[in-house]
Order: structure tokens, then sequence, then C-alpha cells
């Protein structure tokens, strides 16, 4: 299974890549995009919905494959001693606060966290929804799987995914791109940040409200997304 045993998610550091079962749709569709940019195709081709294969599911892969991009990186930061000197509210994108809610309903309450702790939540939060197959099924019934990837509350929580990802990036890239460069880590950081954005920009995932805070950097990104597309329409002919 593509799943995680709950003793690899709780402390810092420690999460794990979640990987697809062969053999299952989200295996097939994983590799499609593995092969499509291995055999030399452009972002723009690896992010397009494959022939024949459902939006919900190609989506849904994503979120997993993305999800480990994310904590992978911060894999790499996430023993620095460095990450307790910030303070509830320090370590965020200019001008905004991510606050973090606990709980749900009317006792959810939204709390005033430090970034490093805010990405710890984030990860610890996805690895749990995708573990949970009532709200993320392993796809051994293909058809119940996209039966459930089909829903609205799957929409929904694929959305609140890829919003919280974004999130990350921001603080990653506001706070740690230095350490990540020192490291050597920037090209790979650039590289996933415009394959996660060129695929939210193919398939409208975020909200304008969450990409402002970050514009200076989506906005080259968005740019060539369009102009490859264009060119791509442009080259097929009529």
């Amino acid at each position: 299974k593509a799943k995680m045993s709950s003793a690899k998610k709780a402390s810092m550091g420690t999460f794990q890549p979640l990987r697809h079962r062969s053999g299952t749709m989200r295996d097939r569709l994983h590799n499609y995009t593995k092969r499509t940019l291995g055999a030399g195709g452009s972002m723009n081709e690896a992010v397009a919905l494959p022939p024949g294969e459902s939006c919900a599911g190609w989506v849904a892969v994503h979120a997993v494959d993305f999800y480990n991009d994310v904590s992978t990186i911060w894999a790499v930061m996430a023993g620095d001693p460095y990450l307790s000197s910030f303070r509830p509210g320090e370590g965020f994108p200019s001008g905004v606060e991510y606050r973090w809610s606990e709980g749900t309903g009317r006792d959810a309450q939204t709390v005033s966290v430090s970034a490093p702790v805010y990405i710890e939540k984030v990860l610890h939060w996805i690895s749990e929804q995708i573990n949970d197959e009532t709200k993320f099924p392993d796809d051994d019934d293909e058809a119940e799987a996209l039966r459930v990837f089909q829903t609205p509350q799957f929409a929904a929580l694929c959305g609140q995914i890829f919003r919280r990802l974004f999130r990350v990036y921001g603080i990653v890239y506001s706070s740690f791109f230095g350490t990540l460069e020192a490291l050597g880590m920037a090209p790979h950081l650039n590289t996933c940040f415009k394959h996660f954005m060129f695929f939210c920009t193919e398939f409208g995932l975020l909200p304008e409200r969450e990409v402002e805070p970050l514009e200076v950097l989506v906005k080259p990104i968005r740019k060539q997304y369009y102009l490859t597309k264009q060119q791509g329409s442009v080259g097929a002919g009529p």
C-alpha cells in the first residue's frame, strides 16, 4: 500500500515519502509523469491530463507526489536547531501569517504558530488525509477509488491540500531559501515549485488570494506556462 505508519509521522524530520503501489491506477499515472519528463517532454506536457484518464484521479496522484516533493525538501531543513528560534507568527512571507486550525466544527480554534511548526502541522495533516482510506482510498478497486475521487468532498480536500502545500513553499522561499541554496538544494526546490505551479495553473487549484503574497515568484512561472502552452498550440497546427 502507499501508506505510512503513524510512528513515522509525528516528530520533526521523520516524514517518509508515500509510495504508489505497483499496478494501481495511482502508480500508472505517477509513472506517466515520470516518463513524460524523462523522455524530454515539456513541463506543460507533464501536467496535462493523459488521454482517457480521470481528472480527479490525476489530481489525487499529484496530491501525493507534491506532498512527497515538499516533505523531501523539508527533511533537509527539519533537524536544524535554528528552527526553534522562530516564535509564533514569525517566518512567514511578508505581510501574511498562516494560522493553524485545531479541532473541527464549533470546537475549531485558530492558533498562532511559528512558520516551522506550521510546516510540520501541514505535513502531518496531509499524511493523515492520504493514509485515511475513507478519504483517500487505495485503488485496488479502481472504480470505487474513482467514485470517491469524483465527490465534492474529495475536491474540497484536495483544494485544501494544494493550498497548504503552496503555503509551505511560500515559507520555504521566504525564510529558508538561503539555507537550501547553501546546501545545493535550490535547483531542486525551483524545479519542484515550477512543476507544482504548472499543475495548479493547468487545473485552477489556487485562489488568487493565496497567490498574492508570492506574486513575485509565481508571475514568471505562470508567464512561462502560458507562453509554452501558446507555442505548443501554434506548433500543433489546425
